[in-house]
């Protein structure tokens, strides 16, 4: 490591290695803990076993949106849990998860949403492709009846076995996992469209 430290890739290369020989014997940082560490300060680089990886720019953390007052103190605080429990498990090398996390935030999203009267019709619907479809037809014409289109492609992708394999379980014979890029990816496009929808909702609901 001291022979390594002036050239970051070769230094994180001993530590991990160091660590490695040293964790039957002694208490040391975890894989998911060194690359957190990295991600924080900066670090463009990501060890992924047996590689390290550069990546292109520093990830940035997914961050959580402001909520509009219309949304309950207890709504908001599961959804700021969820999106932090999400960021820990794609520094834990675990993207499908992640993105189930963040799937699982858009669906309680949407469900904010029964009730309200819009010109368009009242909201009825109880599970997410009932509520986006209500919402859809109720938008004609604007934002939020492209983004709904766009939520809901990405929730039916992210839940076929041949697509994301996320809700559904994976195909075994023709599906594809989720790559780390693409778990942060996915998470930050779903957080995308929640911070919409937390905005539709109190834009539609508040006086």
């Amino acid at each position: 490591m001291t022979s390594a430290a002036n050239t970051p890739a070769l230094f994180l290369e001993a530590f991990y290695d160091g660590c490695e020989v040293l964790r039957s014997t002694y208490e040391v940082p975890d894989l998911a803990l060194m690359n957190e560490i990295c991600r924080e300060h900066g670090v463009p680089f990501e060890i992924r076993p047996p590689n390290l990886v550069r990546l292109s720019e520093p990830q940035a953390r997914i961050a959580a949106p402001q909520t509009p007052p219309s949304l309950a103190d207890n709504a908001a605080t599961i959804v700021r849990q969820s999106i932090q429990r999400a960021e820990d498990l794609l520094a834990q090398s675990r993207p499908r998860e992640a993105v189930q996390e963040m799937l699982w935030i858009l669906e309680s999203i949407s469900t904010a949403f029964r009730g309200v009267q819009l010109p368009g019709g009242t909201i009825q619907g109880t599970y997410f492709n009932q509520i986006a479809r209500e919402l859809r037809t109720a938008s004609r014409g604007t934002t939020l009846e492209r983004v709904l289109d766009w939520c809901s492609q990405l929730h039916g992708y992210l839940s076929s076995p041949t697509g994301g394999g996320v809700r559904h379980g994976l195909d075994l014979n023709s599906g594809t996992q989720i790559s780390a890029e693409e778990g942060r990816l996915f998470c930050n496009l779903i957080l995308s469209y929640v911070t919409f929808l937390m905005s539709e909702h109190s834009r539609i609901t508040l006086p």
